[in-house]
């Protein structure tokens, strides 16, 4: 199949709105014999669900929660982004498009990244008119704070709860239509497969996580709004219920995969203490903003503090390297993401790192809380600060915070065209789910914005366009093919519920993360990923023999949940290791030892991989087959990436 992304010709500025013109439509009147099914409801999929609700379709929208609200959208902190230029700080719909290509590393589409930066001014609005209670300046207009990547304040954010808060206005917005009648919601149905019908999606099948009934539904299209696989790390920030089968059976049923290597390492995450932790916590990039981070100058001072024979309040000025500002002065802490982390791994690789583990710098407040008072650094980041002492017992008024890179977001995802179609017809991916806007790394702030951008603003035009070639004819789920695929579905599961070994699912998944971690985490070598891909095979095989999976399906079985989800996340590992292999170059998130600048930084090969990589699933056990997206730069020019 040769890749159609479907982007649209003319000037950068009018693609989108020409585009939109240019859609088949759908009339009032035949959009309530339509039916879409929506999985996942964090702000993709429920901007989505009451978007095209409000428009007429009927929705049937499904979570693995037990409420919509409870979506891994919730923990996002820091802000979202919106080129509205309220500071008058030079900020622009184009400069926010190129700084998150730059961001990207030159790995993303110009036509989605625009469109993104373009429709970012209407998701402020749209919140607002939901009641999302943005911070506000003492006049009353809305504030705005720096991210990384970004010289310009244009993040949106309720203290550190941002994404709860966005996630409430959406919900607001899916409660309503649920009681209009217009969206009916299955809490707790996980979806297990994608139905496809003559190659085009035609509905899903799912399993009631209490009752284990397997159940089939039918649409005349699919969205899937499903989030990240970052779990495949197993420590991550993401929610423990985070996973990639949605994905990965919709992968298995023909969606073309992108660049799966692409993973996001966040900078300013609590440090690991021990083996007995199952997941990571967030401290939101806002904190940049005011926060400075440090480390000691020198290998003795580092393990003086380790031992604990002096404070780190013992530390003059003159002791402390604030790396970020000294290597990189016209962004200093406020670098992006990749860059940070790199930073941060090179201190703790030195011998520099800090707290009893040595994996770790410091991010400090000290003179923020001198300059600004305590106070006003409360009202920014008091919940932060309380989280954190909560989680460590240390004042972080008082000491600097202990941070350390972990996984966060990741870039790769279902590839889709212009329209969020995947390469299934009438199989979407909206949000994280999806590859398209942030190349290679991306900006802090972003996400959010991704995610109600592709749900309130791009796919209720574009979904019309191929439901319109669709006779509005009712769908149900009498067509063999729903049948077939549920067969599937309790074939594998039986499968699963016969494994009868001495080690258990996380014990699988845990050392699945270590391998990933170690040689597809933040520095990737082609003697290590060769290495892992050997490794995850061997424990693939293994988990297929000795895993063991106690209960029965008629009951809810978190056991089984884990394993299908396990069971999927080994598959994914070899596909990212495959990816990162093939991508002999280091781009953004993506750093390969053997590509790097002399100081260190990310060495892109523009000539042989300024490309999508796509890949298509061949069949169980079988090298997948790579297909390329050749990425095409009209506006911007491809350059070495320098925040200095």
């Amino acid at each position: 199949m040769k890749l159609d992304a479907k982007i649209p010709q003319g000037p950068l500025a009018e693609k989108w709105s020409k585009h939109k013109f240019n859609l088949k439509l759908v009339n009032p009147a035949n959009k309530r014999k339509y039916t879409v099914i929506v999985v996942g409801t964090g702000l993709a999929g429920a901007s989505a669900a009451a978007s095209l609700a409000e428009l007429g379709y009927n929705v049937k929208a499904f979570c693995f929660q037990d409420s919509p609200r409870r979506a891994h959208s919730i923990a996002a902190q820091g802000g979202i982004n919106g080129a509205k230029n309220y500071q008058n700080d030079g900020d622009s719909v184009y400069r926010l498009f190129y700084d998150t290509i730059k961001g990207g590393d030159y790995r993303a589409r110009e036509a989605n990244v625009y469109r993104l930066a373009e429709v970012s001014v209407n998701i402020i609005d749209q919140c607002v008119a939901q009641g999302v209670p943005f911070a506000r300046e003492y006049g009353g207009l809305l504030d705005n704070r720096s991210f990384g990547g970004s010289q310009v304040s244009r993040t949106f954010y309720a203290r550190g709860q941002t994404g709860q808060q966005l996630l409430l206005g959406a919900y607001s917005a899916l409660n309503r239509q649920i009681n209009l009648g217009k969206v009916t919601m299955y809490t707790r149905h996980e979806m297990m497969d994608v139905v496809t019908v003559d190659g085009e999606a035609k509905g899903i099948v799912t399993r009631d996580l209490i009752s284990g009934a397997i159940e089939t539904h039918a649409a005349h299209a699919v969205l899937l709004c499903t989030g990240g696989y970052g779990n495949v790390f197993y420590l991550s920030t993401n929610a423990m219920g985070c996973n990639v089968t949605a994905a990965w059976k919709a992968h298995k049923r023909g969606a073309y995969f992108a660049n799966p290597c692409f993973t996001q390492i966040h900078p300013t995450c609590i440090p690991v203490t021990g083996d007995h932790q199952s997941k990571l916590t967030l401290m939101s990039e806002s904190l940049r903003n005011d926060g400075r981070v440090w480390a000691p100058k020198t290998k003795e001072l580092a393990e003086k503090l380790r031992k604990g024979e002096i404070k780190v309040t013992d530390l003059k000025e003159d002791d402390r390297d604030y790396f970020l500002e000294r290597k990189y002065p016209a962004f200093g802490n406020l670098v992006p993401r990749d860059v940070a982390s790199r930073n941060a791994k090179e201190i703790v690789d030195e011998g520099r790192g800090v707290g009893t583990s040595g994996i770790a710098v410091y991010l400090d407040f000290a003179e923020s809380i001198a300059r600004l008072g305590e106070d006003a650094v409360r009202a920014k980041y008091g919940n932060l600060f309380d989280m954190y002492q909560q989680i460590t017992d240390e004042n972080p008024y008082k000491q600097p915070m202990r941070i350390y890179p972990a996984v966060h977001y990741t870039m790769g995802g279902l590839w889709v065209d212009y329209n969020l179609q995947t390469t299934v017809k009438g199989l979407y991916a909206l949000g994280e789910a999806n590859f398209s806007d942030h190349g290679a790394n991306r900006l802090g702030a972003s996400a959010l914005m991704q995610g109600l951008a592709d749900g309130y603003f791009v796919i209720p035009y574009t979904v019309g366009d191929y439901l319109a070639t669709v006779a509005p004819k009712p769908v149900d789920t009498s067509h063999p093919a729903f049948e077939e695929t549920k067969k599937v579905v309790v074939e594998r599961i039986n499968k699963l519920l016969s494994l009868k070994g001495n080690k258990t699912v996380s014990e699988y998944h845990r050392e699945l993360g270590h391998i990933m971690w170690e040689y597809c985490g933040m520095a990737r070598t082609e003697e290590g990923l060769k290495k892992a891909k050997g490794l995850i095979q061997e424990l693939k095989a293994d988990f297929w023999k000795n895993a063991i999976v106690t209960g029965v399906n008629e009951e809810f079985n978190q056991n089984l949940e884990n394993a299908g989800r396990v069971a999927d996340f080994l598959e994914l590992g070899e596909l990212m290791i495959d990816d990162a292999l093939d991508r002999n170059e280091s781009c953004g998130g993506h750093f390969r030892l053997e590509s790097q600048t002399p100081e260190g930084e990310a060495l892109r090969d523009d000539e042989n991989y300024a490309y999508t990589a796509a890949w298509e699933f061949k069949g169980e056990n079988q090298p997948e087959g790579l297909h390329k997206e050749e990425l095409v730069f009209e506006n911007v020019k491809l350059t070495q990436r320098s925040y200095k």
